[in-house]
């Protein structure tokens, strides 16, 4: 084993032409950002209004054909302003998975919910629509305004999938199960995309998605999120909620509910704009890294996670199979410890102190997959 990490390293090394420190995942400004950034700054319209706010989710609606998308100020804002809209009220409860970034549970929380942890499916490393379906037979209580947990008496008002790494979970099935079922679904898109699920780009199946530009996504604005949907009411509606709910007046301040100040601004979008000028070179040169990396671990014994058939990934971050958690710590420690900066899968939401009493299924594919899985470096060259 040691040789093949060895051999892993030289390859990383050789892809990113350094014997420096390698990155996870750096942000690449190769376009108009810079220009962008200073039309901004010349125009004085750096805070949440301006016309590249306009122009950010004017290009968000066609790159994931969606009727509306809001900008917002990350993504975790974005799942918790969606889970609202949704009608995800206190004590009710959001189907979603373990195996995630904390940010997921923790926008079910915000909106003083609480998530129940469900498996994933071992191929797409998401959300399990088997799994779904197995746990609502077993408590689910179907009722003439949703779905009610048997168990606890609280509404299930909700199913959020996470794409993990970009790789769509099973839409069409979790589609099926949730519409029989009376759940709505918020797809957390943070990481997908570009992604494509039968042709369709991800965050357009479900009832709204909502999307993270953090500095270590695809596209970058430094921070930065977008709640996206075909509801041009609904989105409507976040948009009100995420500009503090204000009323338009000439002068007069009038706010008509609570709502958030989680506007994006104008200079964070001016950089997101320029970005997503560019995803379609990014999402070739990250393909073609990933077929390179695929090439390479078939000759060295180590499964790398690729696409499953009717999919797009956009590989935002590669990662690779060990056999066991002894493998993978000692993969994890040669690689760090020579510059080649790898990180293992999230740690299970329910090993968290604040999620430990969440109501959770078996997570066999989740505590499989949280041995195993080890990030590489995926940059765009």
């Amino acid at each position: 084993m040691t040789d093949t990490i060895n051999s892993t390293i030289s390859f990383i090394k050789e892809q990113y032409k350094t014997e420096s420190f390698i990155p996870l995942h750096i942000p690449y400004f190769g376009g108009n950002e810079k220009k962008y950034l200073i039309e901004t700054i010349d125009s004085t319209f750096v805070s949440s209004v301006g016309p590249f706010v306009d122009q950010f989710e004017s290009m968000m609606q066609d790159l994931t054909a969606t009727k509306k998308a809001v900008a917002v100020v990350n993504g975790t804002a974005a799942i918790q302003v969606a889970l609202r809209l949704l009608g995800v009220k206190s004590g009710d409860e959001v189907l979603t998975q373990a195996l995630t970034f904390v940010a997921t549970a923790n926008a079910i929380t915000y909106q003083n919910a609480t998530p129940v942890f469900i498996d994933v499916d071992l191929d797409t490393m998401g959300l399990s629509p088997k799994s779904v379906s197995l746990f609502l037979e077993e408590f689910g209580d179907l009722r003439e305004d949703g779905c009610y947990n048997k168990k606890t008496g609280k509404k299930i008002s909700a199913c959020l999938p996470m794409h993990t790494f970009g790789f769509p979970v099973h839409l069409d099935e979790l589609m099926k199960v949730c519409e029989v079922w009376k759940i709505p679904i918020l797809e957390d898109a943070a990481e997908s995309l570009g992604s494509e699920y039968k042709g369709k780009p991800t965050g357009s199946f479900g009832k709204l998605g909502a999307f993270s530009f953090n500095g270590n996504k695809i596209v970058t604005c430094g921070g930065g999120g977008a709640i996206v949907t075909n509801d041009f009411g609904l989105g409507e509606k976040g948009k009100h909620l995420t500009t503090t709910a204000k009323v338009p007046h000439p002068y007069e301040y009038v706010h008509d509910e609570m709502g958030y100040n989680f506007r994006m601004p104008n200079l964070n979008a001016a950089l997101a704009c320029a970005q997503l000028e560019q995803l379609e070179g990014f999402l070739k040169n990250k393909r073609k890294l990933a077929k390179d990396y695929e090439s390479f671990f078939l000759n060295q014994g180590i499964k790398f996670r690729t696409e499953i058939p009717n999919t797009k990934a956009n590989y935002w971050l590669m990662c690779v199979e060990l056999e066991n958690r002894k493998e993978r710590d000692l993969f994890l420690k040669t690689t760090n410890e020579d510059a080649v900066m790898t990180r293992p899968i999230w740690q299970l939401m329910y090993r968290l102190p604040m999620y430990l009493n969440c109501q959770r299924d078996r997570q066999l594919n989740a505590e499989f997959l949280e041995e195993r899985i080890v990030n590489i470096p995926s940059s765009v060259r």
